[in-house]
C-alpha cells in the first residue's frame, strides 16, 4: 500500500485512446517527470488542479513520445482513494508500453491483477460485493446482467447484508445479557424475542439464495445443447438461432464431430448454444470421441433441444442413449415442410410425424423447418418461456454470486442451529457461538471478516489495470 503502482487500464491493440493509470503516494511526482504543457517545455506538472483535464505531451529526454491528456485526482476523491493520475494516449501497443516503461523507470511498480480495485476495497471506498460487481460489469454479456451488476456496484447488496448483521448483533447482545445477567432477562422473554428476531434474517437469506438459483444464468449465460441423430438439422438450427453461418451444413451425415459453441443474446438474456455431434452407433474412433464430448455438453445443459425429423420411430431406449430425460428438454420436430405446407395442410404422400414413446408425451414440442425458417420465432418464444418463465426482478434487485450463496447457506445453517438451541433449551453460550459464526459469515460477503485467501482469489481474477 506504500508503493505507487501503474498499469495500462485498456485492452491492448490499435485504437483511438488508451489509458494508463497511476495510483499511490508518488503518482503526481512520477507523472511530473514526463509531462510537459508544450512540445519544447521542460517536464513538470506545475500547479495543476485536481479533477481537471490537461492537454500536453509525454516526454522522454526532450523527445515527444505522444500527445496526451493528463487527469490528476487527489485522494480520497479517486477510484482507489489514493492520489491517482490517468494518462490518455493514443491506443497503440508500442506507445502505451513505452509510456508505461518510462513510468516504471520513474519510480512506479507494475500493478498486480486487480490491485487498483483491491486498494479501493482496502481503503474502504468500496466493499467486497462492489469490488466483485466491477468484474461483473466488465464481463456482462447482456443488458440484464449489466443492470444487476450496476445495482450491486451501487451498494444495494452491501446495505442489505449490513442490515442483517446489525439485526443479528442485537440478538447476540440479548443472548450475552442473559448469560451475564440471568436474573434481569427471563428465559421465556429472551427465547421468544430471539426467535422472532432471527426469523426475518433467515427468510432474507433464503430469498438471496433463491435469487441466485433463479437468475445466476444472467451472468454466465443459459447453456443450450442441440442434440439428436445425424443429419436431423442440428447445424442448420444453430445457424438460424445465431442468424449467421456458424456451423458447417452439408447433406452428408456426421458433418459436425466436435461440439461447436457460440454465445448469443435473446431478448436481453445471454445464451451459450452448442451444436453437438449426431449420436449414433459407430466404430469410427473420431466419431466416438465427438459423441462422448456431445454427451458431456448435453448432461451439463440447462436446456436440451432434442431434434427429430418426420418419418422416424424412436424407442425409449434409443432416446435415453441420446438425452438424459431428467434434463429440461424441448423436442424440436425439424423438416416439418416435408409433412405440411405453409398453410398447415398435410402434404399427400409426405412422411408422417415422428413416432415417440409415451415417456416423451409430457415434453414440450415445437415444429420447425430450419431450412425455410418456419417456426423459428415460436421456438425462440418457447425457449425463453422454459428458461426464464415468469422471473421478474426489479432494478433494485441483485444476484448474489456463488461465493455469496455459499456463505448465505452456511449462515442460514448457523442461524437455524441457534434457533433450535433456544427452542430446545440449550445453554446460551452454545447459541452465542452459532450466532457469532453466522454474523462472521455474512461479514465475509461484504469483506468485513473475509480472509486473505478469499481476497486473493477474488482480485487475482481481475485483469492488470483494473
Amino acid at each position: 500500500m506504500t508503493d505507487t503502482i501503474a498499469a495500462i487500464a485498456t485492452p491492448y491493440g490499435s485504437g483511438g485512446i488508451g489509458v494508463i493509470r497511476i495510483s499511490g503516494p508518488d503518482a503526481m511526482a512520477i507523472a511530473a517527470q514526463f509531462f510537459s504543457r508544450t512540445r519544447t517545455g521542460a517536464p513538470g506538472t506545475g500547479h495543476l488542479k485536481t479533477h481537471r483535464v490537461y492537454h500536453g505531451y509525454f516526454m522522454d529526454n526532450g523527445e515527444v513520445i505522444d500527445e496526451i491528456l493528463l487527469i490528476p485526482m487527489k485522494g480520497p476523491r479517486s477510484y482507489t482513494a489514493e492520489d491517482v493520475v490517468e494518462i490518455q494516449a493514443h491506443a497503440g501497443t508500442v506507445v502505451l508500453k513505452q509510456i508505461l516503461e518510462l513510468l516504471l523507470s520513474g519510480g512506479a511498480r507494475l500493478a498486480e491483477p486487480g490491485e487498483f480495485t483491491r486498494r479501493a476495497f482496502l481503503n474502504q471506498r468500496i466493499d467486497l460485493t462492489q469490488a466483485e460487481a466491477v468484474a461483473d460489469i466488465i464481463n456482462a454479456r447482456s443488458k440484464a446482467a449489466l443492470k444487476f451488476a450496476a445495482a450491486q456496484n451501487s451498494g444495494i447488496l452491501k446495505q442489505q447484508i449490513q442490515e442483517m448483521r446489525e439485526q443479528l448483533i442485537r440478538v447476540l447482545s440479548l443472548v450475552e445479557i442473559s448469560i451475564d445477567f440471568p436474573d434481569d432477562a427471563p428465559d421465556e422473554y429472551v427465547g421468544s424475542r430471539i426467535t422472532a428476531d432471527i426469523d426475518p434474517v433467515m427468510d432474507r437469506c433464503r430469498e438471496f439464495i433463491r435469487q441466485h438459483e433463479d437468475a445466476c444464468f444472467l451472468k454466465d449465460g443459459i447453456r443450450v445443447a442441440i442434440c439428436g441423430k445425424p443429419n436431423v438439422g442440428k447445424s442448420s438450427l444453430m445457424n438460424r438461432l445465431l442468424s449467421r453461418e456458424k456451423s458447417i451444413v452439408t447433406a452428408l451425415p456426421g458433418t459436425t464431430r466436435d461440439p461447436v459453441q457460440e454465445a448469443m443474446n435473446m431478448n436481453g438474456i445471454p445464451f451459450v448454444v452448442t451444436d453437438t455431434a449426431g449420436i449414433h452407433d459407430t466404430d469410427d474412433l473420431v466419431e466416438i470421441i465427438g459423441i462422448e464430448r456431445a454427451k458431456d455438453h448435453i448432461r451439463n445443459a440447462d436446456l436440451v433441444l432434442f431434434m427429430v425429423e418426420p418419418g422416424t420411430t424412436l424407442s425409449e431406449i434409443e432416446i435415453r442413449k441420446m438425452v438424459p430425460l431428467e434434463n429440461r428438454i424441448l423436442v424440436v420436430v425439424n423438416k416439418i415442410d416435408l409433412t405440411v405446407d405453409r398453410n398447415g395442410q398435410t402434404k399427400p404422400g409426405g412422411p408422417k410425424l415422428p413416432e415417440l414413446p409415451e415417456i416423451c408425451d409430457p415434453l414440450p414440442k415445437v415444429h420447425i423447418s430450419a431450412l425455410h425458417n418456419q417456426g423459428i420465432r415460436k421456438l425462440r418464444e418457447t425457449i425463453m418461456q422454459l428458461c426464464i418463465g415468469d422471473l421478474t426482478m426489479d432494478g433494485s434487485s441483485v444476484i448474489p454470486n456463488l461465493r455469496h450463496k455459499t456463505a448465505l447457506m452456511q449462515a442460514l445453517s448457523c442461524l437455524d442451529s441457534a434457533k433450535q438451541g433456544i427452542l430446545t433449551g440449550q445453554p446460551e453460550e452454545t447459541v452465542a457461538i452459532d450466532l457469532k459464526h453466522g454474523i462472521d459469515l455474512l461479514g465475509g460477503i461484504t469483506g468485513e471478516t473475509a480472509s486473505l485467501d478469499i481476497l486473493d482469489t477474488i482480485f487475482n481474477n481481475f485483469c492488470i489495470g483494473k
